[in-house]
C-alpha cells in the first residue's frame, strides 16, 4: 500500500493507450507513446510500436503534439485554508487600507446579517500607504459582522472588534488592540473564525482538491497542526485518500498528511499518533519554530532592517525541539518544522545535534526528518543539514513573489536578502530537496514554481528545469518517504500517476551558460520539458492518479 491511499483491486480495469505525444520518461527520452494497463504503466516507445500493440479493446487517446509527464507533488499545502482563500475575499490586489475596507463592505453586504467576512491575501509590503486599519474601522465596513482577514503569508490577519471579543485576544501575546494580530492572538483568533460545519469544511477540501487536479497535482502533503487547524479537520483530509476511489466517484489527488504537534518523548509521540486515529507520516510540517518574513515574526540574529531592534520570534526552544526529534527518530517516524529565519534555523540544527547525542546520528538519519521553508542558510548550515540526512521541503514562488530589487525581502532583511532561498546551494552539498506551494501562500501553478527556480532573482541560486521538475516530483515522494522507489517516474511497472500539458515547445532549460553544452544536445538523450521563457504555463489536459482520470480538459478527447 503506498501512502497515498491506493485504490482497491475491485475498479475495472482499463487499458489506454496515449500516441502522437512526448513522454517525459527515463526510459527512452525520444517516446511519444505510452500504455496503461489498470493502474500500472506497461510500456513506454515510439509512435511506430505504438500502432502494432493498439487495438479495439484500447481507448486510444491522441495526444496531438502533447507532453505526458509524471504528476506533480506539493509537498507542503493546507488543503481547507486553500479552499477559504478560493472561495473568501480575495485581497492581493488591495494597495491600501482604504481600498481593504471598500472590499471588506462589499463581501459584508453580500452576506447580510450573518455570518463572517473571510479574506485572504493582503500584503502591506505593496501598499502605497503601510498604514493598517484599525479595529473599528473593519467593525463599521462590516456593519458589525466578525472579519477575518489572512495576511497573505497567514502568519498574521486582520481581526475586527467583534472577532476579538468573540475569540478572547485580551491578554494573549500578539494583541495589542489594533486589528493586526499575531502570535498566539492568530491563532486564537483563526480558529474561531474556522469554526463552520463538517459541510462546509469538505466543500472547502473538495474545492482544493479539484483546483489540485486541475493542474496537475496528483498527491498534496497536508500540513495539518493544531494552531491551523482541529484533528477533525485533519482526518477529514485523509479521509479523502480512501473516499476518492469509491465506485462513481471522480477521484482526487492523494493526500499525504501531516501533524506538527510537539512530542516530549517516544511515548508521548506514541500517544499522539495513537489520538489522531488517522495514520500520518510524521509529527512535521507546520510545528513553527518560528513565523515569517512578511509578519516580522521569523527568528533572525540580526535586526529587521524596518524594524530596529526587532529580530521576530522562537515558538520552541532548542531543548523542546530536541526532545522532539528524538522521540520521532526513536519511532522511525519523520520529525520536522517549519523554519525561516536564520535563528530558527540555529534552533533547529542544534536541537539535531542534541537529538543525535541522545539517540545517535544514524537513528536520526534513518528517520529521514524534514524541515519546511529554510529561506536563510549558510555554508555552516548546509553541511549540518546533509549530516542528517533532512529534507529541505521549499517554495521557489516565494523569491517569485517577494525576491529582488526593491521587494519584501530586500525591504525586511536589506542586503541579507540576496542569500534567500538558496536552491543551487542545497543541492551542490548534497541536502535532500523537495518543492510544494505552501498554498494557499502561493497558487497552486507547479510550472510557475518550475519557472521560478530557473529565474530565481540571485543568478547564483538558479536550477535547470531538469532538476527543479525533478524536485516537483519524484522528490515529493522521497521526502514522504514512500517505500515503492518507481512513484514519480514514467516507465513500465510504475504507478500510472501523470499529467497531460498542451505545450508550444519543448526544450532542455539550464540555469546559465556554464553549464556544458552537451546537456542540450538530444544526442544526450536528456528527456525535454516545456520551454517556460514565454511567461505562460502550459494548460493542464488530464490528470491520472494511479490509473484513474481525476480532470479531464474538455479538449483532451474533442
Amino acid at each position: 500500500m503506498t501512502h497515498s491511499g491506493a485504490p482497491s483491486d475491485n475498479r475495472p480495469r482499463k487499458v489506454t493507450m496515449y500516441r502522437n505525444g512526448s513522454v517525459y520518461t527515463a526510459a527512452d527520452p525520444f517516446a511519444s507513446a505510452m500504455l496503461v494497463d489498470g493502474d500500472t504503466v506497461a510500456w513506454v516507445g515510439s509512435e511506430q510500436a505504438a500502432t502494432s500493440i493498439a487495438d479495439s479493446s484500447m481507448e486510444v487517446i491522441d495526444l496531438r503534439g502533447a507532453l505526458l509527464a509524471p504528476g506533480f507533488v506539493d509537498s507542503h499545502m493546507h488543503l481547507t485554508e486553500t479552499g477559504i482563500a478560493s472561495d473568501s475575499l480575495q485581497l492581493a490586489g488591495v494597495r491600501s487600507a482604504r481600498e481593504l475596507l471598500d472590499a471588506v463592505a462589499l463581501a459584508a453586504r453580500a452576506l447580510g446579517t450573518t455570518g463572517a467576512v473571510l479574506g485572504h491575501g493582503w500584503d502591506d509590503s505593496l501598499w502605497h500607504e503601510k498604514t493598517l486599519p484599525a479595529p473599528e474601522e473593519l467593525d463599521r465596513a462590516a456593519g458589525g459582522l466578525k472579519v477575518y482577514l489572512a495576511r497573505v503569508d497567514a502568519h498574521s490577519a486582520l481581526a475586527s472588534s467583534s472577532l476579538a471579543s468573540a475569540a478572547g485576544l485580551d491578554g494573549l501575546d500578539g494583541y495589542d488592540g489594533s486589528a493586526h494580530v499575531l502570535r498566539a492572538a492568530h491563532t486564537a483568533a483563526r480558529l474561531v473564525a474556522r469554526q463552520f460545519p463538517d459541510t462546509e469544511r469538505r466543500r472547502y477540501q473538495e474545492l482544493a482538491l479539484r483546483e489540485a487536479a486541475a493542474n496537475g497535482y496528483v498527491a498534496l502533503a497536508e500540513m495539518a497542526a493544531p494552531h491551523i487547524c482541529s484533528v477533525d479537520d485533519l482526518r477529514m483530509s485523509a479521509s479523502w485518500n480512501s473516499a476518492s476511489w469509491n465506485e462513481g466517484s471522480a477521484g482526487v489527488p492523494g493526500i499525504l498528511p501531516y501533524w506538527g504537534e510537539l512530542a516530549t518523548s517516544a511515548e508521548h509521540a506514541a500517544a499522539i499518533l495513537e489520538g489522531l486515529g488517522v495514520p500520518v507520516l510524521g509529527l512535521a510540517g507546520d510545528l513553527n519554530i518560528d513565523g515569517s518574513i512578511g509578519s516580522r515574526t521569523a527568528a533572525l540574529s540580526e535586526d529587521y532592517a524596518d524594524a530596529p531592534g526587532h529580530r521576530g520570534s522562537l515558538y520552541v526552544s532548542v531543548d523542546d525541539a530536541a526532545r522532539h526529534i528524538a522521540a520521532c527518530s526513536a519511532l522511525g517516524i519523520q520529525a520536522g518544522f517549519h523554519v525561516i529565519g536564520d535563528a530558527g534555523l540555529k534552533t533547529a540544527l542544534d536541537a539535531f545535534d542534541l537529538a543525535a547525542s541522545e539517540v545517535g546520528e544514524q537513528r536520526v538519519r534513518a528517520a529521514a526528518h524534514r524541515l519546511e521553508h529554510v529561506e536563510m542558510a549558510d555554508a555552516g548550515d548546509f553541511a549540518r543539514l546533509a549530516k542528517y540526512s533532512i529534507t529541505v521541503s521549499a517554495q521557489p514562488a516565494f523569491d517569485a513573489a517577494w525576491g529582488g530589487a526593491g521587494k519584501l525581502y530586500e525591504q525586511r532583511l536589506g542586503a541579507r536578502s540576496m542569500a534567500m532561498n538558496p536552491f543551487a546551494s542545497y543541492y551542490s552539498t548534497g541536502v535532500p530537496v523537495c518543492f510544494g506551494s505552501d498554498s494557499p501562500v502561493t497558487p497552486l501553478r507547479p510550472w510557475s514554481s518550475v519557472r521560478a527556480c530557473l529565474e530565481h532573482s540571485n543568478p547564483d541560486q538558479r536550477i535547470s528545469a531538469r532538476a527543479a521538475f525533478l524536485g516537483h516530483t519524484r522528490a515529493g515522494w522521497r521526502a514522504g518517504k514512500e517505500r515503492n522507489p518507481l512513484m514519480g517516474q514514467l516507465v513500465p511497472g510504475a504507478p500510472a500517476s501523470f499529467a497531460v500539458w498542451e505545450v508550444e515547445e519543448l526544450m532542455v532549460q539550464v540555469a546559465d551558460g556554464r553549464v556544458q553544452s552537451w546537456s542540450t544536445d538530444p544526442r544526450a538523450r536528456t528527456p525535454l520539458l516545456p520551454a517556460l521563457d514565454s511567461g505562460s504555463d502550459p494548460a493542464c489536459l488530464q490528470t491520472v492518479r494511479e490509473g484513474q482520470e481525476i480532470f479531464a480538459s474538455e479538449t483532451l478527447r474533442s
